[in-house]
């Protein structure tokens, strides 16, 4: 919105200058984004009169004038404008002067006559760009005066870009409202008096929608004058506000638009038939708007209309043929309230927008009707004369927007914004603001005009009186940081550190859906009853996942398909196990899921081009577990599952606890899941293997070190792992170190059994080790070994 200063002092007037007036408004929230001059910057410039003016002889379109600018002489300007003529007052640049470009005015011969000064238009004193002819002063205007006292040039348009929230700020009414709050001086409005009928002609109003129209009121005036023009100080006003003046019945309902912030709207009188209706818009009814374009009205959009067809689109554009021109005598002037929600978004339907449309779809003042109409009449009669008609108004009390009542606490007023304000300078704000106020309690009660769109709730109180009490008026104090530690056990393991190792092994991370196919899972769990969704996505995304298996397996499927021989992904995620045990019915558990197909190794001259195999992947999940510092709790156990190879299928605990699979995806799988080759799975129950062993810091024993190397004999069945973790329980302080460094078949070992050559690490941290003790402790574990596993010490 633009608007000018000047204009805005004579509803307020606080002592500051138009640089902190500029700040205030952007501070409270009305943000000001251009001040500009209304005129161009020249001296030297007068009211004349055109005393005499006659042809140049020596040109055909230059006239000779003598004009009287109130000195004793009168003075020789030659002009080339079209409407110079005796009689009128203009601006007069006089010798001496300075207009806009710095171009000075000198005495000059014009084809041999003298000519000592310039006649000015508009645009060469930088006012407008009307260079049509010379300025055409009231015949009032005092002769002598500076042009620019006369005019008020000294002033500047002030734009404010106003978000959609503040309707209320869309006429200079309300944007002096909010200069006198925010600077505690009071608003002198115009004094507007109802204007006294003196014919009877009236319209019946029918309200058809009175959802979308409420209240609308109408008014007759006869007889007036188009061929007036519209006063200077009005034209002004409107140009500085950056509206062209058209003529006097449109200046004036732009002026009531600017000045309360509510659109009107005329009709030619005698282009009615019959009485107003306010309804919407029926099928394929045609309306041509007063830009001349014809236009296929919507069924949703608000319409006035008489008794025969449509005359305007309701609070956006006029139509033509119910139009005022230069012939219209008689008027019919609307002043209406339309909702909000029925004028939204429809100028943007047919590609319009306009100063109407952007009021009323933000909100106007319901209660401003009749005011704005009053101004209006009063205003249009000064101007073109006539007689004015009884106002005719049709409301229907029940749609119109209705006062609300908000309680404000003192309480949440300081804790949100971190100040006190003291009670009265609240109160004082919210009744300058329009509100009506009152405290008892350590509260306000507030009631809220209804045309304050933007305020509801308590918050929006809040808001209201810190922008008035000014945002820099609070003072910026850091807030108080009791700084504490965050609770986390350096113990736990990540997720993100599971998914690194995976990445640094060359798996590429999956996101599948946590949707299924019923029925494959069905295949790979048979014992597992997944959750069947009651609205799936589609009948192959229908059950929960029991298992990372499903999905992972099928990405392996569709990258085979493309071409994609050598897969490696993993994923992490959540498996739905239903446990009756759980208050949603289901068991929500993290695990690590991952699969392996193709070759070991990406083709290359110096790697071995072979298949993967259950020792690769079982080395993956070892890589894995290894992050917890602790690989000695977990064990691998030959196992059975009936998605996995029997023979290749291992279960993995942590002590006496099941963490996980690993194994080969059974053949019989292979054509149910379109798989090409060998995979190899695993999945691991992420909370089992979460926490890491935190390493023990010891002295370092200062006596040697004694390796002492056995071999043993065992049957092929006994498991090396099993026997290891013997040796680890039972070989005692003194044994740091372990390890089986040879695994023996063939001469000298009876068939069936295997010899297992393992190297002993003994230390003490007291003592050198004698050669006794040392005898003692491999003794000790070679009797546990032959009692636990029948091993005998290979001669």
């Amino acid at each position: 919105m633009k608007f000018s200063e000047k204009w805005l002092r004579e509803w307020v007037n606080p002592a500051i200058s138009t640089q902190q007036l500029s700040e205030q408004l952007s501070m409270a929230g009305l943000e000001v984004d251009a001040v500009d001059p209304v005129a161009g910057e020249f001296s030297g410039v007068l009211v004349g009169e055109v005393v005499e003016c006659g042809q140049h002889p020596n040109a055909d379109k230059l006239r000779v004038t003598k004009i009287n600018i109130g000195e004793d002489e009168l003075i020789d300007i030659v002009c080339g404008a079209p409407n110079c003529r005796q009689g009128i007052k203009v601006a007069v640049a006089t010798v001496g002067a300075v207009l806009p470009g710095n171009f000075k005015i000198k005495k000059a011969k014009l084809r041999g006559e003298p000519s000592f000064g310039m006649l000015c238009s508009f645009s060469e004193l930088g006012i407008s760009d009307d260079h049509d002819g010379i300025v055409e002063l009231p015949s009032d205007a005092p002769i002598g005066q500076d042009i620019r006292d006369y005019l008020q040039l000294d002033d500047v348009t002030i734009e404010v870009d106003l978000t959609p929230n503040r309707a209320d700020c869309l006429g200079i009414r309300g944007v002096a409202r909010e200069v006198g709050v925010l600077n505690q001086v009071e608003v002198n409005a115009p004094k507007i008096e109802s204007v006294d009928s003196k014919i009877e002609d009236t319209r019946e109003i029918q309200l058809v929608a009175p959802e979308a129209c409420p209240r609308y009121l109408g008014r007759v005036l006869k007889n007036i004058n188009l061929a007036a023009k519209s006063p200077l100080w009005m034209q002004e006003k409107l140009r500085r506000s950056g509206i062209r003046s058209i003529d006097p019945v449109v200046d004036v309902t732009n002026y009531v638009l600017l000045e309360l912030g509510h659109p009107m709207h005329a009709f030619d009188l005698d282009k009615l038939d019959g009485d107003i209706v306010v309804r919407f818009a029926s099928e394929n009814e045609k309306l041509t708007l007063l830009d001349g374009n014809e236009t296929k009205l919507k069924t949703n959009t608000l319409v006035i209309a008489d008794q025969r067809k449509a005359l305007a689109m309701a609070g956006i554009f006029g139509g033509l043929e119910s139009g005022v021109t230069n012939e219209s005598k008689n008027i019919f002037l609307e002043s209406a309230f339309f909702a909000p929600d029925a004028i939204m978004g429809k100028a943007r339907q047919y590609g319009l927008h306009t100063d109407a449309s952007h009021r009323y779809e933000r909100g106007v003042d319901p209660q401003l009707q009749r005011v704005a109409m009053e101004r209006a009449t009063q205003l249009l009669l000064d101007i073109v004369g006539g007689e004015a008609g009884p106002i005719t108004e049709s409301v229907s009390q029940e749609h119109l927007p209705t006062e609300k009542t908000i309680q404000l606490r003192a309480s949440r007023l300081t804790r949100i914004l971190g100040i006190h304000v003291e009670d009265a300078k609240v109160t004082d704000i919210l009744t300058r603001l329009g509100l009506d106020v009152s405290f008892s309690d350590n509260k306000w009660t507030v009631v809220v005009p209804a045309y304050r769109f933007d305020i509801s709730i308590e918050e929006d109180l809040i808001e209201e009186i810190a922008r008035v009490y000014g945002y820099n008026s609070i003072p910026t104090i850091a807030p108080t940081a009791k700084l504490k530690m965050s609770v986390h056990k350096e113990q736990n393991l990540t997720l993100d550190r599971l998914k690194q190792t995976l990445v640094e092994r060359d798996y590429q991370e999956a996101i599948t859906y946590s949707f299924v196919d019923p029925k494959v899972q069905s295949a790979l769990f048979p014992d597992a009853l997944g959750m069947q969704l009651p609205h799936p996505i589609s009948a192959d995304m229908s059950a929960m996942r029991v298992s990372l298996w499903t999905g992972l397996l099928q990405s392996v499927s569709y990258n085979q398909k493309r071409q994609q021989s050598r897969v490696r992904l993993f994923e992490t995620g959540l498996r739905f196990v239903p446990d009756e045990n759980e208050k949603t019915g289901v068991r929500q558990e993290v695990v690590v899921g991952g699969v392996i197909c193709g070759n070991r190794n990406n083709e290359h001259w110096n790697m071995e081009d072979r298949a993967v195999d259950f020792y690769d992947v079982k080395a993956d999940v070892e890589a894995l577990l290894q992050t917890t510092a602790n690989l000695s709790e977990f064990s691998f156990k030959a196992a059975q599952h009936s998605a996995l190879h029997p023979g290749q299928c291992a279960q993995i605990y942590r002590d006496q606890e099941l963490v996980g699979y690993v194994g080969a995806v059974h053949p019989k799988f292979t054509k149910i899941l379109g798989l090409n080759g060998k995979t190899f799975v695993f999945e691991l129950d992420f909370n089992a293997i979460g926490g890491k062993k935190l390493p023990l810091a010891e002295e370092i024993s200062k006596f040697p070190a004694n390796r002492r190397d056995i071999a043993i004999v065992v049957e092929e069945d006994k498991v090396v792992g099993e026997i290891i973790s013997y040796i680890e329980k039972f070989g005692g302080n003194q044994l740091v170190g372990l390890n089986l460094f040879d695994v023996y078949r063939g001469k000298g070992i009876e068939a069936g059994y295997k010899s297992l050559a393992i190297s002993l690490t003994l230390q003490d941290q007291t003592r050198t080790l004698e050669e006794n003790d040392i005898q003692a402790v491999v003794e000790d574990i070679l009797s546990q070994l032959a009692e636990k596993f029948g091993a005998s010490l290979r001669d």
